[in-house]
């Protein structure tokens, strides 16, 4: 499904299916899931265009289902301990969410839609009362890079530096939608991302603009085209446990 695409098209999987059809000389875009109503609303949208160039890829996965939070926590299901003054690499799994742009050519998009086909769920980082509302998601801790499907989760490629001398406990992360740099091909959805323990419970988490394998195409991302609001912060300080 990722990549360009020119209309008439149509994605099928299992009751999803996606399509762009011409219809009187407009286009007629049409989104719908008939098994998961609560994961996606079904759309239809009439594009005015005498071609219909669309490009899908990966977006940064804060976004559904309601845009509340740049933030997503990832929490491992068993914990690691990294001793002191080292640097451990791991994997780990993100949900995926899909962004379908337009365009007239392939520099200048606008969003026609985005989706999700993963589970959706918030969570609190910190405590209930001063705490920060994140995007949530569970995953197994791997020392490889695992199988995924590439239409729900993504794979994040971690490297845990411990600079402090003791060792530390690491049962989750927290990441910043504003530096999520993903890659893609027609296998894998992937991010990379440092995460410097500094203290007991806290760490700096920044991402690295490299995929976790060769000739992988950078996804075009909602926060750069427009949709949501640049900020010029990246990393995100975590204080509140690591």
């Amino acid at each position: 499904m990722y990549g360009y695409h020119n209309a008439p098209l149509k994605f099928e999987y299992n009751e999803f299916i996606l399509s762009c059809t011409n219809l009187d000389g407009v286009f007629l875009y049409k989104r719908d899931n008939t098994n998961d109503n609560d994961n996606n609303d079904n759309i239809e949208k009439i594009i005015h265009k005498e071609d219909c160039n669309l490009l899908i890829n990966p977006i940064e996965p804060v976004n559904l289902p309601k845009k509340i939070t740049s933030l997503l926590l990832i929490e491992f299901t068993k914990s690691i301990f990294i001793s002191p003054s080292s640097i451990k690499k791991i994997y780990l799994t993100f949900p995926i969410e899909i962004g379908v742009f337009i365009s007239d050519n392939k520099d200048n998009y606008e969003v026609l839609d985005f989706f999700t086909l993963a589970k959706k769920k918030y969570s609190i980082y910190g405590t209930p009362s001063n705490g920060t509302i994140c995007k949530y998601w569970s995953s197994d801790t791997h020392l490889s890079i695992p199988e995924t499907n590439p239409l729900y989760e993504g794979i994040l490629e971690l490297q845990i530096t411990n600079s402090t001398v003791r060792w530390m406990e690491v049962s989750k992360t927290v990441l910043n939608a504003y530096g999520m740099k993903l890659y893609y091909d027609s296998e894998i959805v992937s991010m990379k991302v440092n995460m410097k323990i500094t203290g007991q419970y806290m760490a700096e988490t920044d991402f690295i603009s490299q995929p976790i394998l060769e000739n992988m195409t950078n996804s075009t991302e909602l926060y750069n085209v427009g949709k949501v609001k640049f900020v010029n912060i990246t990393k995100y300080i975590m204080e509140n446990g690591i």
